[in-house]
């Protein structure tokens, strides 16, 4: 199918079912009330094939460009009808999976994140690795039957809503740093796994720590070689940065949109506005040229630190937009939007943070890019 077809059909079907697909909740919504309609959202674009698109059929998919499922994320963000950064979880990691897990596990788990049955985490950051992914020390080793894995994540993601993992641990020795590092695929209801949520400035808890206390993995849940997961790991990271990055794009769009419609005149200065228009262009333009290289079938790698960079500098630029047109009801306003106003403050002050910080990514394409120097 061709992306002015899926866009026409896809179109008239949001509109004709859009109070089913509305959150049933006003502002920000509990965890589980987010959770649970992303579900629900899922579920019916997965059964009426539009979340199918653009996946491979081995995976449940029918198949055609990933085009298709860029703008299906665009088109649900842009009407407020999910929240890009829960939705977005099979865009960083169900590619990855499908390109290095055993064909059989993709086959049969793929499809359940997809429809909305699963939800998975990312199990990369710990307490002393955050960018410095290379050091990380949560250990796998080698059983008769399997891996145990002992150790400790941090800032993973809706981990207590998740029945999946996508593991990142080391199975070498420290000296080999990115040779000794393996991926596994883990059940968050095995035995010895302990999640405890983490409460942000928002007062919501998206992030959480989690341990790992002689956890068994079978060997079959290895998702590439052993040893072999720095580069597995090199795959999620671009696919973090490009097509996710394209369905924040679009909330960013439609907050620009709210303010410009809500706020006094007056309370916005015009040399912001264009500003800010012009980093909002700017990254969507450079994600654009993103999503068109997946489409071409190109593997993306550290170009897409130049995405995020510019969707970091974007979206707290629209945020500090919001703040200067609408200061009062963005402090004082206690009703269901102003209280996702303020949520969304908050979180655009992480935007330079998650998914790279923006120095690390600002490294990346000094050295890996313009040749500047090499890594230290």
């Amino acid at each position: 199918m061709d992306l002015d077809t899926y866009r026409t059909g896809l179109d008239q079907w949001l509109d004709e079912h859009v109070a089913e697909l509305t959150p049933p909740y006003a502002g920000v919504g509990t965890m589980q009330e987010r959770v649970d309609h992303l579900s629900k959202v899922r579920r019916l674009c997965f059964e009426t094939g539009w979340a199918r698109w653009g996946w491979p059929e081995e995976v449940g998919g029918l198949g055609g460009s990933t085009i298709l499922r860029a703008y299906l994320g665009e088109a649900l963000a842009s009407r407020g009808l999910v929240d890009p950064n829960f939705y977005s979880t099979p865009e960083v990691l169900a590619p990855a999976v499908i390109r290095a897990a055993d064909p059989r596990l993709a086959a049969e788990f793929v499809p359940l994140l997809l429809s909305g049955e699963e939800y998975w985490c990312q199990g990369f950051s710990e307490p002393g690795s955050g960018s410095d992914l290379a050091s990380l020390s949560c250990r796998a080793t080698r059983g008769e039957d399997g891996w145990r894995v002992t150790g400790q994540k941090v800032w993973t993601s809706f981990a207590q809503f998740a029945q999946r993992c996508v593991l990142l641990v080391r199975t070498g020795t420290q000296e080999s740093a990115h040779r000794g590092i393996t991926v596994l695929f883990v059940d968050m209801d095995t035995p010895g796994i302990t999640i405890r949520p983490l409460a942000t400035i928002d007062g919501s808890e998206e992030f959480a720590e989690v341990f790992f206390d002689d956890v068994p993995v079978p060997f079959e849940r290895t998702v590439g070689k052993p040893d072999g997961g720095w580069a597995v790991a090199m795959d999620i990271l671009p696919d973090e940065r490009s097509t996710s990055l394209w369905h924040r794009g679009a909330i960013l769009n439609r907050q620009m949109d709210e303010l410009l419609a809500k706020a006094p005149a007056e309370s916005l200065s015009p040399t912001a506005v264009g500003e800010t228009a012009q980093l909002l262009l700017g990254f969507r333009a450079r994600s654009r040229a993103t999503q068109y290289r997946l489409a071409s079938g190109e593997r993306i790698g550290a170009e897409t630190s130049i995405d995020k960079v510019l969707l970091a500098s974007a979206e707290q630029a629209v945020l500090d937009l919001v703040l200067e047109g609408l200061s009062q009801q963005l402090v004082l306003g206690d009703d269901a939007i102003s209280a996702q106003w303020r949520a969304d403050f908050f979180f655009s002050r992480a935007a330079s943070i998650y998914g790279g910080s923006a120095e690390i990514q600002r490294n990346v394409i000094a050295r890996r890019l313009l040749d500047l120097g090499p890594d230290r």
